[in-house]
């Protein structure tokens, strides 16, 4: 069975501050996994997140406040199949 969930805004939120906060601790020459993230977030259910989690990377993206890299490439779009990387800017 396949459960949708909706994130809300303060959720997003959270998101979006984790995923700075542990780039920024890792340093602008090194990158985080999104999963980090997820397990972070929620140790047992990390997988729940991954989708929403990618989404407000790109979006962090394209605010500017990081970069997001694949295969050590930097990515522009936001269609990227595979795995991908965070670095803070």
């Amino acid at each position: 069975m396949i459960v949708a969930f909706k994130f809300t805004f303060t959720a997003l939120l959270k998101i979006s501050e984790t995923i700075l906060f542990l780039a920024t601790q890792r340093g602008k020459d090194k990158t985080i996994c999104p999963s980090e993230v997820a397990r972070k977030l929620s140790p047992n259910a990390w997988r729940t997140y991954m989708k929403e989690i990618r989404k407000e990377a790109f979006d962090l993206r394209d605010a500017g406040r990081i970069v997001i890299t694949q295969k050590g490439n930097e990515v522009s779009g936001r269609e990227v199949v595979g795995p991908i990387r965070i670095q803070i800017k």
